[in-house]
């Protein structure tokens, strides 16, 4: 039973396996491979990213189980269960970088609900970083200019990076990290204006894209909001749903999400045209994923998911 309508989106493998990761961490090869083959995965596929992964030392194999082993050289058997290394009794744990990976998002998704559920969130103040690090500090610089982005900032000009929220804590915490901190200035200021722009929503439009997050966000809505009457008549039916048929759309829906979320800057509700098609995204993602825990026959969430459902489950 088909329960999301099929969709383009590609599910990483390695997406895919952290999905299947259990409360306790253990990801179960019987469990995961026949999701693979529904999710459209070979077991080469998932063999290779396991040992990466392994690697990476993002999950550890345990000792007990024929586990795919490190060395990539390694040989294997192409079939799903057929391999010594990698089989179905295959069983890994996530490592503690594994699970801070699971969780990294989390206190975004935060600030985003929150700000849905209030309408507003910006102290109308913009944030500034200033920096001119040297060449001979050229991997610094080009880490801190990755983490402004992430932090929800965008670039006013060379070496200049501002946000609508107060981002001084993460930021200096980052500078002192790179050890940087003589070559950064932090400011903040009640009025800004860049090339001649200066109404707020003018420049939140112009630095952050506004618009084109905006079409991103609609065409997740227009995806996935016809899934919403189908898990609700399973519902009214009291009907149940095998792993097997849930994770593949599932991930797809969360991959698909997280494309988005992790590319929004999360700009406070009062710099942000109405209606937000970013809060009608987050409104079907939070429909499908309490209409899904009801559904599932498995009662263990996989870890993927455990985080936001922790969230989901808190809000009124």
């Amino acid at each position: 039973m088909t329960v999301v309508l099929p969709t383009p989106v590609e599910i990483p493998t390695r997406v895919l396996i952290f999905g299947m990761a259990k409360p306790d961490g253990t990801v179960l090869a019987a469990e995961l491979y026949p999701v693979a083959e529904a999710c459209g995965q070979s077991a080469e596929q998932v063999r290779s990213c396991l040992r990466r992964m392994v690697a990476e030392r993002l999950l550890v194999p345990d000792a007990t189980s024929a586990a795919v082993p490190i060395d990539p050289t390694c040989r294997t058997d192409s079939s799903v269960g057929g391999s010594r290394a990698g089989g179905k009794s295959a069983v890994y744990r996530t490592t503690p970088a594994g699970d801070a990976l699971l969780g990294g998002s989390l206190e975004r998704h935060q600030r985003a609900f929150l700000q849905d559920a209030q309408g507003r969130g910006w102290d109308r103040r913009w944030h500034l970083v200033a920096f001119a690090i040297p060449e001979s500090r050229r991997t610094a610089r080009d880490r801190l200019r990755d983490r402004l982005i992430e932090f929800g900032g965008a670039p006013v000009s060379n070496g200049l990076y501002v946000s609508a929220h107060p981002w001084e804590k993460e930021v200096r915490a980052e500078v002192e990290r790179l050890t940087v901190a003589e070559h950064v200035t932090l400011a903040a200021a009640d009025e800004l204006d860049v090339g001649g722009r200066h109404s707020p929503r003018e420049l939140a439009a112009a630095l952050w894209s506004v618009d084109e997050l905006a079409i991103s966000y609609r065409r997740f809505v227009e995806q996935f909001k016809p899934v919403l009457p189908i898990l609700e008549r399973l519902r009214t039916r009291h009907e149940r749903i095998a792993d097997t048929d849930f994770l593949p759309g599932a991930l797809q829906m969360v991959v698909a999400f997280q494309t988005v979320f992790q590319r929004d800057p999360l700009l406070p509700p009062e710099l942000l045209p109405r209606p937000w098609p970013g809060r009608a995204a987050r409104e079907v993602l939070v429909t499908s994923r309490r209409l899904a825990l009801r559904l599932r026959e498995e009662h263990e969430r996989p870890a993927l998911f455990r985080n936001l459902d922790d969230l989901i489950q808190q809000m009124p």
